[in-house]
């Protein structure tokens, strides 16, 4: 009997946490970007997750998410390509920053 109730809340625990983050989850759950190269100028796609990448921080009263990645081609030149992004709660981007290549509109 102890086992049933035991699963039973384990399952109310699992329903619970999976509603939550349901509710925390933005309209899309991935940014999506690209960026030259400053070497050799080959186009590399990177995306930054939400859910696991974009860290939360506070800018005064305010909630900003913040994510930073280092991308790297497939070309000849092996150069790293530095992304600094920040969001704000609905994870729109405040503000971008790159080093060693330059984004890529469009």
């Amino acid at each position: 009997m102890e086992l049933f109730i035991g699963l039973a809340v384990l399952v109310v625990v699992v329903w619970v946490i999976v509603r939550l983050i349901a509710l925390r989850a933005p309209r899309g759950d991935k940014y999506r970007f690209q960026v030259r190269c400053g070497k050799c100028g080959e186009i590399i796609a990177g995306k930054v997750d939400f859910y696991t990448e974009a860290s939360r921080d506070y800018d005064g009263e305010k909630t900003v998410y913040f994510c930073r990645k280092v991308l790297m081609g497939s070309g000849p030149c092996y150069q790293q390509v530095e992304v600094t992004l920040k969001f704000d709660e609905n994870f729109k981007v405040l503000e971008r920053q790159i080093r060693g290549g330059e984004f890529v509109e469009g």
